[in-house]
């Protein structure tokens, strides 16, 4: 880290800004691409969490999202394809007070990462995975990804994708994942938002950031995601709050059965009072998962927390466990281990 904090008053740190996570490195993602945006807003976020730097830890494995912790000064890894929950798992138990944070793509995380992201979310490890969806393999020029739309032409499917994509979202919810959003990477406010209360979740945490890939799938999200429809194309999910939406807040969610229904107030006899209140406190996330399968055209894309609950870490789990062994039986040895009970040689 090559940022040197100053002392402040008495000689107690100085606050930290948004200047003391930012690195000397040159940021080389393409102009006008959307991880500069996810960037900024980490790097404002993180001052505000009370955490000293030198607790941060970032993991990336391979892709356009995982050039992420060369441009946060703070402690980091770039790890292999598909692995970064993996190694943030083992960095989190080997230390459990570090904030461990991992970077990753749809690709990244849903492909060759898919195994290893589900049983981190299953597990309960306390890390903050921001998957960056923009739809498209950006780093090695514009194939298709596991969240690419049915017909997408590309370099690798030239007549279209046949593949139904995945719903990473829905995924989540099914991994028993504690805390899961969905934010948008020019929304600054929101993504900030968002990014606050994943810091403050203890458990696992996974933030789909919708993010736009500007030379290899321009306008990934501009039909839910551009300024000028996004009041009418999201609805923000807020715990305890109607699901409403629309310029004028005059548009809302109900739910009919097992199906969510977009209601106008004030049409049909229909108020404020009749529409869903969203909970993202059920352990079960069954209104998570209803309003995961909610998509555009059919209907606006809810963003925010569908899932935030608490339930015992995988971490603290393990170190009790652990602490209960040396009480049970002493610190261990490691050359009897290895070498007590059957053992043979191989000549």
């Amino acid at each position: 880290m090559s940022t040197v904090i100053e002392p402040g008053k008495n000689g107690a740190p100085a606050p930290l800004t948004r200047k003391d996570f930012v690195t000397d490195q040159e940021v080389r993602w393409c102009p006008g691409c959307g991880d500069y945006a996810i960037l900024n807003a980490v790097q404002q976020v993180f001052p505000k969490l009370g955490i000293p730097r030198e607790k941060f830890v970032f993991i990336a494995g391979i892709g356009c999202s995982s050039r992420f912790p060369y441009y946060m000064n703070t402690y980091g890894f770039h790890t292999i394809h598909g692995r970064a929950p993996a190694v943030a798992t083992g960095v989190k138990i080997a230390n459990p007070e570090l904030s461990v944070w991992v970077a990753t793509g749809d690709g990244d995380a849903l492909s060759i990462g898919g195994n290893h992201l589900i049983h981190a979310l299953r597990r309960n490890i306390d890390i903050k995975i921001l998957m960056f969806n923009n739809r498209i393999y950006g780093l090695t020029k514009g194939q298709y990804s596991p969240t690419s739309e049915v017909g997408k032409k590309t370099k690798s499917t030239p007549y279209g994708s046949v593949d139904a994509p995945m719903n990473p979202i829905s995924l989540a919810l099914g991994a028993e994942a504690s805390f899961v959003a969905r934010s948008i990477d020019v929304h600054a406010v929101h993504l900030q938002d968002v990014l606050m209360q994943a810091a403050a979740h203890k458990g696992s945490a996974f933030i789909e950031i919708l993010q736009n890939c500007n030379i290899f799938n321009d306008g990934a999200w501009e039909d839910v995601a551009a300024k000028e429809v996004r009041d009418e194309r999201n609805v923000d999910l807020r715990h305890g709050q109607p699901i409403k939406f629309g310029k004028a807040k005059d548009k809302g969610f109900v739910l009919k059965g097992l199906e969510i229904e977009v209601v106008t107030i004030g049409e049909n006899g229909i108020t404020e009072a009749d529409l869903l209140v969203h909970d993202a406190s059920d352990p079960h996330g069954r209104l998570a998962w209803i309003l995961s399968r909610c998509t555009w055209p059919d209907f606006p894309v809810p963003i925010g927390v569908f899932k935030s609950v608490s339930r015992p870490t995988y971490e603290v789990g393990m170190h009790e466990q652990m602490a209960r062994a040396k009480a049970d039986k002493g610190p261990g040895n490691l050359e009897r281990l290895l070498s007590g009970g059957e053992t043979w040689m191989v000549g």
